[in-house]
């Protein structure tokens, strides 16, 4: 990690919808933000109820983020709102194909005590049949120094 990383607490939502039913995940866990130019970046390392340990990576440009994970599954999503996006997702159910339509992005990075805010709004089309909305919301805030 640079030296100018900062220690935060991060919380992450994903809201999945379809015709059919709708699904909520959240996620707490310790991460670093740092900045290089103007690329923000987010790490942390989600710890799943079943399955191994997946390293995280949000890099945040201008009208560009992209979410590369790794470890118990393994995939990079690009979200622009001016091109469709295609990747694959692996995890021990299989691999899928996955295509990005990014409706919208909004980021508000770290600034002393401020919150930092990422919301992305996308549908997501996996293996070319199942169309799903996404709304992802990732906030994070600079650890309280004990």
């Amino acid at each position: 990690m640079p030296s100018n990383a900062t220690d935060v607490q991060v919380q992450l939502v994903t809201e999945i919808s379809d015709e059919n039913r709708k699904e909520q995940m959240t996620i707490e866990e310790p991460g670093q933000f740092f900045q290089r130019g103007d690329t923000q970046v987010l790490t942390f390392t989600e710890h799943p109820d079943e399955g191994e340990p997946v390293d995280t990576m949000i890099t945040v440009k201008p009208n560009h983020v992209s979410i590369k994970r790794s470890g118990g599954v393994d995939m990079r999503q690009v979200f622009n709102p001016q091109i469709e996006t295609e990747n694959t997702y692996r995890h021990t159910y299989g691999v899928f194909h996955m295509k990005t339509k990014t409706d919208h992005i909004e980021f508000e990075p770290l600034e002393g005590s401020k919150l930092g805010r990422l919301f992305i709004k996308y549908q997501m089309t996996l293996n070319h049949e199942v169309i799903q909305a996404h709304r992802l919301i990732v906030t994070f805030e600079e650890e309280r120094k004990a």
